[in-house]
């Protein structure tokens, strides 16, 4: 899992295989614009309230999502591009738009963030990073298990 942290260092879009264009809007963790639990995501996780806009979460339209036969799942990394230097990068999938929109994302925000629009022909791309190597392990006996063993 890619950290809030981590995601900050990364700057460039990357040319992935496949990308999307769509409208962004923003959303604050409130009931109005959430459902009775404005403070857990979709997938379950807890919202900062202090600091919304620092976890860099997103909600996606149920048409990009796999559980309705989309091609992202929560917890995906995505890039975004096409709204502003401070708002385009890396964003985890974590919530669900409702369903009568289609091809969307919501930029979770919160309410002090001052952070207001919607945009087109946004473009996203999911992120996709090189399998690390596994090291291979070689357990052999040491003296000590050995004499553990009599």
């Amino acid at each position: 899992m890619i950290t809030p942290r981590e995601i900050k260092k990364v700057q460039n879009f990357p040319k992935p295989s496949e990308t999307y264009s769509v409208t962004a809007t923003v959303y604050y963790p409130e009931k109005g614009q959430t459902d009775q639990n404005p403070l857990i995501t979709a997938d379950g996780s807890r919202i900062n309230p202090k600091n919304p806009k620092k976890h860099r979460w997103i909600a996606l339209s149920r048409d990009m999502l796999a559980r309705w036969g989309g091609d992202i799942q929560y917890g995906d990394t995505v890039w975004v591009r096409g709204i502003s230097k401070k708002m385009d990068g890396m964003y985890i999938v974590r919530d669900t738009m409702n369903r009568r929109f289609r091809n969307r994302i919501d930029i979770l925000v919160g309410r002090r963030d001052k952070i207001y629009g919607r945009w087109d022909d946004v473009e996203i791309a999911k992120a996709e990073f090189k399998e690390e190597k596994k090291e291979r392990l070689d357990f052999k006996p040491s003296y000590y298990s050995l004499a553990m063993s009599h």
